[in-house]
């Protein structure tokens, strides 16, 4: 029978450790009390990640199983754990008694009336409570809060505190999820895996205590792991890092166009070939960020880091070379086109002195066109390549 299969454990509660001497044991006590509170068998596993003050021999003698992990950071301390756990159930928390192990029960119900992941909730947003001293003021009063909002906008999580460490899932959902992130940002990767994947989540609330730690302070760093979860964000969602951004700027090069080709005057002021400048290079960023959009979403969904998305393939079927090629010729050609007049122009003048305010209305969007084209039919020949294994 598999280690993770084992029929006489329910619950594995799993602990990420270092140099976590001074509550080791109480968070372990409070775990094993309860097993007895939920009627369920469980086991305690401490995932000691290089600990130099004795808490293996702390976790031994308070009766968990310790795993040796020697690859650093939180989230390679929780995958060792969580391979050796045996129970059908998995509650995580962190070994410095800032969660309380004797609210396990709630999680345990949720899970056995068919969640595939509970989230522990601390803000009173979503019904919980931080004591006194509990988070510093930044993290709940700012840094939580605006990250667990963006990440309920970017990814629709059903979750107010999506930085709560504590929290329970099932086994079978933890092995579909392919983690692949070895640092903080492990348990913010969890839940949006999960939520991409269609997995039933649910939240409880819990109290978040004061740290009980002596001799070392908390692990986390505000604005170093801040910004990891940002670009974590980012790196997992191409719709907000490129696709959106690249919309805006090709609505805004499009706007541009349209008031500068007429020469409107605006507030005062009349747009002409300096506007069109402007437009141009919002038209030509914006095409790349959405070229960055369609290729990292095709990667990462070939590399398992997104589901796959059905909008890819009809996609596909959609955008093939032929007509990438077609319209990339045509916006070529017609830029050449512009060019062209512009230099026959200049040529009956005997490439003398023009009147750039009209050259220029032919010129920069000719040079727009040729490069938009060139990208086009360039870009083509790449997206076709990423799409051939979906054919």
């Amino acid at each position: 029978m598999e280690k993770n299969d084992h029929p006489s454990i329910e619950l594995s509660v799993v602990m990420p450790c270092l140099n976590e001497a001074d509550t080791l044991s109480t968070c372990i006590s409070k775990a094993q009390s309860a097993f007895a509170d939920c009627a369920c068998t469980g086991e305690v596993i401490v995932a000691d990640n290089g600990s130099d003050d004795g808490c293996p021999e702390i976790a031994e003698a308070a009766g968990a199983r310790v795993i040796h992990v020697p690859e650093r950071g939180y989230g390679s301390a929780l995958m060792a754990g969580i391979a050796e756990a045996r129970g059908r159930f998995v509650i995580m928390g962190d070994a410095d008694d800032s969660y309380d192990f004797l609210e396990i029960p709630k999680f345990v119900a949720e899970l056995r009336a068919g969640s595939d992941l509970v989230q522990g909730c601390r803000l009173p947003s979503g019904g919980g409570r931080v004591m006194p001293g509990a988070m510093p003021f930044l993290h709940r009063w700012l840094g939580n809060p605006m990250l667990s909002g963006l990440a309920r906008t970017m990814f629709k999580l059903p979750v107010s505190d999506i930085y709560c460490g504590m929290r329970g899932f099932t086994r079978s959902l933890y092995d579909e999820l392919d983690q692949r992130c070895t640092g903080m940002e492990f348990a913010t990767e969890m839940i949006i895996r999960s939520a991409q994947r269609g997995a039933r989540i649910d939240e409880v609330p819990i109290t978040l205590h004061p740290d009980g730690r002596q001799t070392h302070g908390p692990h986390l760093r505000t604005f170093r792991d801040g910004w990891r979860t940002l670009r974590f964000f980012l790196l997992y969602s191409p719709r907000w890092l490129f696709l959106i951004p690249g919309l805006l700027l090709l609505g805004l090069g499009a706007l541009g166009y349209a008031l500068a080709l007429p020469g409107v005057h605006l507030l005062g002021a009349q747009l002409g070939a300096h506007t069109l400048l402007v437009a141009s290079l919002a038209l030509l960023m914006g095409f790349q960020f959405l070229l960055f959009a369609v290729v990292s979403k095709a990667v990462a969904e070939g590399m398992g880091l997104l589901p796959e998305d059905p909008r890819m393939k009809r996609f596909f079927r959609v955008a093939t070379l032929e007509r990438g090629l077609l319209l990339g010729g045509v916006a070529l050609l017609a830029g050449l086109g512009l060019i062209g007049g512009a230099a026959l122009d200049w040529q009956r003048q005997a490439f003398g002195d023009l009147e750039y305010a009209s050259t220029l209305r032919r010129v920069v969007p000719g040079v727009t066109l040729a490069a938009l084209g060139i990208q086009a039919i360039l870009s083509s020949f790449f997206v076709s390549m990423l799409g051939m294994s979906r054919r």
